[in-house]
């Protein structure tokens, strides 16, 4: 294992444990009635979102690749205290490394380019199981899949193509840009059902912060979960900067890589 990789394993452990020593304080505190919260929540959100928005300061065309210096865990719909950045929910496991990829949104979500460009050509993450880095590219493959009992018939088989990765031991220096995302909640702010979050695209051989997004959002609920009710979802209602649409929680799914995108300009659509 290079000294890089060292770096990057270790950073992941003292965040890991600071997580833990974090969530066990907040989870100690007495918390106020739910009216109480309520209240100090909206006032706590509207002081928050003066600090909250987007800040690029330089961007760069023709990128062929990035490092995640960090993937996305489990999503998080509902737990108050874990630091997991309910904020920056998006896709999870592999499909967050597709989504950077050239070609993911179109095959998987019929989206144009309007919605997502073409993608980056390659992602490189450090698999934490391992602690390797390794090199991931999307193709396309065909499968046969059941479509289920015809009538009258037997069982029908069609033919479809999925967007997949391959992942290869990583050789030679690591992408010089690379993406981390952290969970900037405070123990009051999580009592409140505060999230809070920062998005970060860096320049890895100046350490140069390029953008940076601070968004917070907050539970109206105040943690309600009755009738199947996923409190963090709903916290996307309250959010700065604003998730657009009618549904703002759907648009949580693919926002890393919008963001990143504004700053990092892949390779596919140079000169656009």
């Amino acid at each position: 294992m290079n000294f890089s990789n060292r770096i990057h394993n270790a950073l992941r452990w003292i965040v890991a444990l600071l997580t833990l020593i974090s969530i066990g304080a907040c989870a100690g505190l007495t918390e106020p009635s739910s009216k109480e919260r309520l209240t100090k929540a909206h006032a706590l959100l509207a002081q928050r979102c003066q600090t909250a928005g987007v800040k690029i300061h330089r961007t760069v065309k023709n990128v062929d690749g990035i490092y995640l210096l960090k993937l996305r865990p489990k999503l998080n719909f509902g737990d108050q205290f874990a630091l997991t950045d309910p904020y920056g929910n998006d896709l999870e496991g592999d499909a967050y490394i597709k989504s950077f990829l050239r070609g993911f949104w179109r095959s998987s979500f019929n989206q144009s380019s309007s919605a997502h460009s073409a993608g980056y050509m390659y992602v490189e993450a450090i698999d934490p199981k391992d602690g390797q880095r390794y090199r991931y590219v999307g193709n396309f493959q065909e499968v046969e899949r059941d479509g289920g009992t015809l009538t009258g018939g037997p069982r029908g088989k069609f033919k479809t193509t999925t967007f997949e990765l391959t992942k290869t031991l990583a050789t030679g220096p690591a992408p010089r840009y690379g993406l981390i995302y952290d969970d900037i909640s405070t123990c009051e702010e999580r009592i409140h059902w505060i999230a809070g979050s920062s998005l970060k695209v860096i320049d890895l051989q100046t350490n140069e912060v390029l953008a940076e997004r601070v968004g917070y959002m907050m539970d109206s609920g105040q943690g309600n979960i009755s009738g199947g009710r996923s409190p963090w979802l709903y916290a996307a209602k309250n959010s700065c900067p604003w998730f657009v649409g009618e549904h703002p929680e759907l648009n949580q799914i693919g926002q890393t890589e919008r963001f990143v995108e504004e700053v990092l300009k892949p390779a596919a659509i140079q000169g656009n």
